[in-house]
Parts: structure tokens; C-alpha cells; sequence
């Protein structure tokens, strides 16, 4: 009896490599790696004023970044349900990456590293947590802490042909009604706004204060 040959399993940046000309962005190509000491798994969430606002929310697994997108950001109040779009998984060097991305490249705009840290599992099996669309986890970074979920919903929500997933608060000493995306606009690494990367760094300063909240932006 003859068997279909398998079909070669893609390696996991094959994706994110081939919507990116390193000639011409600064993303690093990166490889499958550790940015911390064993047992120390990288979070990120890094704020990018592409042609929409979006914050993308990254964990570190298996030596990538698992990415979502998350349109509004996340939300430290439990009641509130953050929808997180999966994408491609970046390398593990991109989480110390903040600066302009090329308007003529894939995701063009201006990058800040809004929140980084690490994380900690909270389901037992994290791969088979990711394949069941319940992933729970705690987060140690400068700003996001505490107990999260993220939990996918069904393929195609909102008109999107890419996984869909919401990203939600547990109920603990970290959770708040404060307004996290307003009262901690800066960058960790640098203590930038969004206006002043893309100044800085030769990036759409408009368009990049569009990014930022309205009093702190009007001010500069």
C-alpha cells in the first residue's frame, strides 16, 4: 500500500522572514533562540502605528515569539475582552526591537517596545493549551502583571480569515479599571512616545502622534 509522502513541516519563520527585505528594514532576521537564562520564558508587548494603531502582544515559546495582535491593547479591567489576532511568529531577538519600519515594507510605521518582561505558564501543557484555544499565564513585566487568558474564538471573526483569540484579566491584585494605554504611553527601553521614535529615527512623526494619547500628543 503506498502512502502519500508528508508534506515537509514549514520552519516557523519561514513566514516572517518572507514578508520581510532585511536590505531595507531594520527587523532583525533573527533564529530560533533564548533571549533569557533557562527557565525564564521573554514577554513583550510592542506598540506599532502601522496604517492602524495596534499593540502586539508576544510570548516566548519553543524559541519564537508567538504573536497576537491586539487592535486596542490590552485591559487590566477583567470584564473587558481585548480582541488578539494571531499572527506570524516572530524571532526571539525582535523583542528588543523599537524603531521605524520602512513605509514601503510590511507592516510600515513606527515601533515602540511598550511592555516587556517574562512569563510564566499557568496551564499545565503549554502546546496543548495553544491547540486547544485556552492558554492561561502569568506576567512579570514593567508594566502588565498578574494572572491573564488567552482564549480563541471561532476562525473568521470580524471578518478576518486568521485566528482570533481574546486576551483577558484574571481577577487578582493586578487587575484595575485604570486606563493602563493612557497613564503608561512611554517606552520601557527608551521612554519615548510614539512622535518622538518617528522623530527621532526618520519615521512619519504625523502619523506617529496620531498613535499617542491626545493631551500628551497635542503638547508636543
Amino acid at each position: 500500500m503506498k502512502t502519500k509522502p508528508t508534506k515537509p513541516k514549514a520552519e516557523p519563520l519561514e513566514e516572517y522572514r518572507s514578508k520581510r527585505n532585511f536590505d531595507v528594514t531594520a527587523e532583525p532576521k533573527g533564529d530560533r533562540s533564548s533571549a533569557k537564562s533557562p527557565g525564564e520564558l521573554l514577554y513583550v508587548i510592542q506598540k506599532h502605528r502601522a496604517s492602524q494603531l495596534h499593540y502586539d502582544f508576544r510570548l516566548e515559546w519553543r524559541g519564537v515569539l508567538l504573536s497576537w495582535a491586539v487592535p486596542k491593547g490590552p485591559s487590566l479591567d477583567p470584564s473587558v475582552k481585548r480582541l488578539a489576532t494571531r499572527v506570524e511568529d516572530h524571532p526571539v531577538a525582535y523583542g528588543g526591537f523599537e524603531g521605524v519600519i520602512p513605509q514601503s515594507e510590511y507592516g510600515g510605521g513606527t515601533v515602540m517596545l511598550w511592555d516587556r518582561g517574562t512569563w510564566t505558564p499557568e496551564s499545565e501543557d503549554v502546546d496543548a493549551a495553544l491547540e486547544k484555544g485556552d492558554l492561561k499565564f502569568a506576567l512579570a513585566g514593567k508594566k502588565l502583571r498578574g494572572s491573564w487568558v488567552l482564549v480563541r474564538t471561532k476562525l473568521g471573526y470580524g471578518g478576518s480569515a486568521k485566528p482570533q483569540w481574546l486576551l483577558i484579566k484574571h481577577r487578582d491584585r493586578y487587575a484595575s479599571t485604570a486606563d493602563i494605554l493612557t497613564e503608561e504611553p512611554r517606552s520601557v527601553l527608551s521612554k519615548r512616545l510614539l512622535v518622538e521614535i518617528a522623530r527621532d529615527e526618520g519615521g512619519d512623526v504625523a502619523k506617529a502622534a496620531k498613535g499617542d494619547p491626545a493631551p500628551i500628543a497635542a503638547r508636543r
